[in-house]
């Protein structure tokens, strides 16, 4: 079903619609929420206020993004406004950042980390300890594969900003890696 139809049937009521326009952007919203947030039971309740937002609004869309833009950018400026709400931090520059001690994950050996699942499980919660403008363009980016443009469109981030985003967390990312794993050193200055 494309955007057009889609969008014409939720403003009709269409109860299927409804459910398929969750199930189809549920993901995106979910990625964006959670490593925004953090906390699973609070990013459950501010994805299911977005959902609602987004059918009492849907009337709003004018066609000029795609439509998953245009959810994104609901779920990116609902969630810094929760984050405002509750006075959690949200931008720390790199430069600043320092995560505090105890809080990194703790990996027994390289050959464990080496482990795809082990390796992917530490990487996400390496970007979960990042400040949350980077958590999220590296989500954008990475998980939803979407383009600078349309980042921009959702966090109303300039492509320099995005890039800088994305090269900084990046680094954070290898860095923290590379503490907790220092036999990755090879390997990851091997790829660059």
């Amino acid at each position: 079903m494309d955007d057009a139809t889609l969008i014409a049937q939720v403003q009709a009521g269409k109860e299927h619609a409804n459910r398929y326009l969750i199930e189809r952007y549920k993901n995106l919203v979910w990625h964006m929420v959670l490593r925004m947030v953090s906390q699973p039971e609070d990013a459950e309740d501010l994805c299911q206020e977005i959902f609602l937002r987004i059918f009492r609004d849907i009337g709003k869309f004018r066609g000029e993004s795609k439509l998953s833009t245009w959810i994104g950018a609901i779920a990116y400026h609902m969630s810094i406004s929760y984050l405002r709400k509750k006075g959690k931090e949200i931008l720390v520059p790199v430069e600043d950042y320092f995560p505090v001690a105890g809080t990194r994950p703790v990996v027994e050996s390289a050959e464990a980390a080496l482990d795809k699942s082990s390796m992917k499980k530490l990487i996400h919660r390496i970007i979960d300890s990042l400040p949350v403008h980077y958590r999220t363009v590296i989500t954008l980016f990475y998980l939803e594969e979407l383009s600078y443009r349309e980042i921009g469109e959702i966090t109303g981030m300039p492509d320099g900003t995005i890039k800088s985003y994305l090269n900084r967390g990046r680094q954070a990312i290898r860095e923290q890696l590379v503490q907790l794993v220092p036999d990755l050193l090879p390997v990851l200055a091997e790829k660059q």
